[in-house]
């Protein structure tokens, strides 16, 4: 399989996303940084698309088939809603730009993406927030990993 493509893939895994295709892309397979950058932040940037998109339809059909889920999938955004909707309000912009910035454990695109889902924040300002929260996060990754790098050699 392509190098490039590989990073393209890992960019839009969950757990990974720009955080491990990035240093993967430049330390492991070589490749030009300008590529990498852009391929990363392609596959990352396109999985709000998909959530946002997809979410409400694979929520609507497992209701449907399945009254456990049904149950259970109301009562977790009822609740989620219910117990956070103020705050996530007051902070919703900076709360999305955050969670896709740094670089924590289950943190990212998805999450965010998830996140906006939950609270319904409109469609083109989540793309927008996500977007350029991977831009600048895509930047800082680089960056550190270029810096690693550089005091590995």
């Amino acid at each position: 399989m392509n190098d490039l493509f590989q990073v393209f893939l890992f960019s839009m895994m969950p757990i990974c996303e720009l955080s491990g295709s990035i240093p993967m892309g430049i330390a492991l397979f070589k490749l030009p940084l300008w590529q990498v950058f852009i391929v990363s932040l392609l596959g990352n940037s396109l999985i709000p698309f998909f959530v946002l998109n997809f979410m409400e339809i694979i929520v609507n059909f497992l209701s449907d088939h399945s009254q456990f889920f049904k149950k259970t999938i109301t009562w977790f955004l009822e609740r989620t809603r219910m117990k956070n909707v103020k705050s996530f309000e007051t902070y919703r912009d900076l709360a999305l730009f955050i969670i896709v910035v740094l670089p924590f454990p289950f943190a990212g695109t998805w999450t965010a993406s998830v996140c906006a889902y939950l609270f319904q924040v409109p469609f083109k300002r989540t793309i927008f927030l996500i977007i350029t929260g991977n831009t600048i996060a895509a930047i800082l990754i680089v960056l550190a990993t270029l810096g690693v790098i550089n005091i590995a050699i």
